[in-house]
């Protein structure tokens, strides 16, 4: 697992940013495949995700995700939520402790918060219609409504995808610039015509900055350009594969 040196010199957290390696899942998906949605063996899926509880030292059952849907939803977690219940959304905050809270991803953005002397933690999933639609600051409000303090936040940017090999087309250009003024900044040409390379790293940590948050952290890694680590979407379709892992990214606030 990978660990964001920001968050781990906050006293009280625990967090991660798993890889594919330390699991029981096969082929496509070896080995440390978290996604209850993909079409793994869903015992190996449990296994998997029993391993990362017990990294982050709970319980497999306080160890929770969403039924992500690329939305600005974030929910608050007062308790662990059956596998079969979880609600749709794209973020998670909780002042719980001992209640891991997570987003999966194979190329899109996770984001960890934290507000060390609030105890109030959070998770998001930015996609880049999440980031766009404004799951950021849906988690950072929802995190306000715990008691944190933006001042104090402090957020990592774990691995997604990276602007060298994310190649978008213009239809997704015209999308952001409709929708957010500063968007060119975050596009430059592509090798294909009318196609242009989307620095979505760059766009979650402008997002984050707009929202007030002065302390992000970027591990700086590729989901897409990193196989032997990584598990990337937009790879398995280069390839042509059936289906692809999903990483979890998950942060919890130590009992």
């Amino acid at each position: 697992m990978l660990q964001a040196p920001s968050l781990s010199a906050r006293s009280g957290l625990r967090h991660a940013f798993f890889t594919r390696a330390g699991g029981v899942s096969q082929d496509i998906y070896a080995t440390l495949n978290g996604g209850v949605g993909s079409r793994d063996d869903p015992d190996r899926v449990s296994e998997n995700r029993a391993r990362m509880a017990r990294m982050l030292e709970v319980e497999p059952a306080n160890f929770v995700t969403a039924y992500q849907v690329h939305s600005a939803v974030a929910v608050v977690a007062e308790a662990p939520w059956d596998a079969q219940a979880r609600p749709k959304a794209d973020a998670i905050v909780t002042r719980v402790p001992g209640l891991a809270i997570g987003v999966t991803t194979a190329d899109c953005g996770p984001v960890l918060l934290a507000d060390e002397t609030a105890r109030v933690i959070g998770a998001a999933h930015a996609g880049w219609r999440g980031a766009l639609s404004g799951v950021l600051e849906s988690t950072i409000e929802a995190m306000l409504s715990l008691g944190a303090d933006r001042a104090r936040i402090v957020a990592a940017l774990g691995p997604m995808i990276r602007q060298p090999n994310y190649e978008v087309g213009g239809d997704l250009i015209d999308t952001f610039a409709a929708a957010e003024r500063d968007s060119a900044a975050f596009f430059k040409p592509g090798a294909r015509p009318g196609h242009s390379l989307f620095d979505l790293p760059g766009f979650i940590a402008m997002r984050l900055r707009r929202a007030g948050i002065g302390q992000i952290e970027d591990l700086g890694h590729c989901t897409y350009a990193d196989a032997e680590r990584f598990y990337s979407y937009r790879r398995s379709q280069h390839r042509a594969e059936p289906d692809y892992g999903r990483h979890v990214n998950a942060i919890v606030l130590a009992p």
